[in-house]
């Protein structure tokens, strides 16, 4: 149809829809939630085209009111969309770890803002595994909450960084006052630093209402140009000293930006990552050994050469760059143990027939014992079919499985072993053997993805 000849109520429609489709790219990403400035603003705005499609003026005409109709459906489609990613349950489940971050530092950050730098093993061991609970998050792909994901993250690993760093900080020096005038400076420079420290763990966490990044900047710039300022000629230790507290000044200073990073969509949209696809190919390489292990009906002969195959692939994994991402590094986590599982498949397999080769010796062995080997000959069957499983927890063959690991756990716990210390080690390898077969397949239907 010729533009010109639209009538004018077409025209505004099409005008509208355009401004939709633009505030439609901020809907799709949005990470935050309800109470953001953003979802109001985002929603003021969809909102207002709502009213401009309600105002144009159909006179009547069906293709009119059906192209309203549609503007409507579409702009309103968004303001759903906008809601359910503000509430989605894995939105809010990544709030409240990150409410328990903030809590923690709250806690924990005292010492920093009285110029000390102590780190309790509590700080330490309640980030790492707010780290650890922020990866396993399920996002099912949604950009919206891999963003909000990863935003988290990187605030939550900065800080853990931060406190890294803190703990392995061990200057040269500092000198006492007496050594020279510049050295009581250094020093105060160095406490104030450590304050800096506090009040920019409290800024990525956002627990301070008394700071802001700028006023950080120039703090921590102030603190240079204070160092900058000392004679130290002809020191060369204090001269060292100086040093290393300009670099921890510079270490802070980096994390400033994160905020702008975080918001890159190569920074947390995996799919394309170099690392990720490398795990990818060492994950497609392994199961080319799996097919062929589990296909190949006398495996005997692939034992050795699969193994080395597979003990090469976890040195290619060991090479993987993390580049500090969480996300990676789970993602290579996860790698690790699928090939360690074939591997102790194969382990497992080349033990029982080994035993079957020395049938005097086996009829031998303490009724026990071989109790544990029967439990183990079962559990080898079993791990077979948990490597070859591809479902979910609402399969019954799940079901099946996880009851099969389980009987076998409780066979495991009525063996007595009567005092044999043979007996003691090998049920207590099973027993580990049957709880890792189970995290295996526990691990396999999390839907986990990066």
């Amino acid at each position: 149809m010729d533009m010109g000849n639209q009538h004018p109520s077409i025209k505004r429609l099409q005008e509208i829809q355009k401004e939709v489709k633009e505030i439609e790219q901020q809907v799709v990403v949005f990470s935050g939630l309800s109470t953001d400035p953003d979802y109001k603003k985002l929603e003021r705005s969809l909102t207002k085209q709502l009213f401009e499609i309600d105002s144009v003026d159909t006179e009547g005409k069906g293709d009119i009111q059906q192209a309203r109709k549609r503007a409507a459906q579409e702009t309103e489609r968004l303001l759903k969309e906008l809601e359910q990613n503000a509430n989605h349950p894995r939105r809010l489940e990544i709030e409240a770890i990150f409410k328990e971050a903030q809590s923690l530092v709250e806690r924990e950050i005292t010492p920093f803002y009285k110029g000390g730098n102590c780190i309790s093993d509590e700080f330490e061991e309640g980030i790492q595994d707010i780290v650890l609970r922020l990866t396993q998050v399920k996002t099912g792909g949604k950009v919206s909450l891999r963003k909000a994901r990863y935003r988290t993250l990187t605030k939550v690993c900065a800080v853990q960084e931060i406190i890294e760093n803190c703990v392995k900080q061990q200057l040269s020096l500092p000198l006492s006052n007496e050594a020279h005038p510049s050295v009581s400076k250094i020093n105060s420079v160095m406490c104030d630093v450590n304050k800096a420290r506090g009040t920019l763990i409290a800024l990525l966490m956002g627990v301070s209402s008394n700071d802001t990044c700028r006023h950080l900047s120039c703090v921590l710039t102030g603190l240079i140009a204070d160092l900058d300022a000392l004679d130290v000629c002809g020191h060369t230790e204090i001269r060292n000293y100086r040093k290393e507290v300009v670099e921890e000044i510079n270490k802070l200073q980096k994390y400033l930006d994160l905020e702008e990073e975080a918001n890159s969509t190569h920074a947390y949209d995996l799919a394309q990552n170099q690392s990720i696809l490398k795990i990818e190919e060492i994950r497609k390489k392994m199961k080319e050994v799996n097919s062929l292990l589990l296909k190949t009906e006398n495996a005997s002969d692939l034992y050795l050469g699969s193994k080395a195959e597979l003990q090469g692939l976890i040195a290619h994994l060991d090479e993987v760059s993390l580049g500090k991402n969480p996300c990676i590094r789970e993602a290579r986590r996860r790698a690790v143990i699928e090939v360690q599982a074939l591997i102790t498949y194969i382990d497992l397999k080349e033990a029982l027939e080994k035993r079957q080769m020395y049938p005097e010796k086996t009829a031998a062995e303490h009724q026990s014992l071989k109790a544990v080997w029967t439990v183990l000959g079962n559990l080898s069957q079993i791990q077979q079919e948990v490597i070859s499983f591809d479902g979910n927890r609402t399969d019954k063959n799940y079901m099946r499985l996880e009851e099969l690991l389980t009987k076998q756990l409780l066979a495991l716990d009525a063996v007595d072993p009567q005092g044999d210390e043979r007996c003691k080690a090998a049920r207590k390898q099973a027993v580990k053997l049957a709880q890792n077969i189970l995290y295996y397949l526990d691990m396999k239907t999390d839907e986990w993805e990066y």
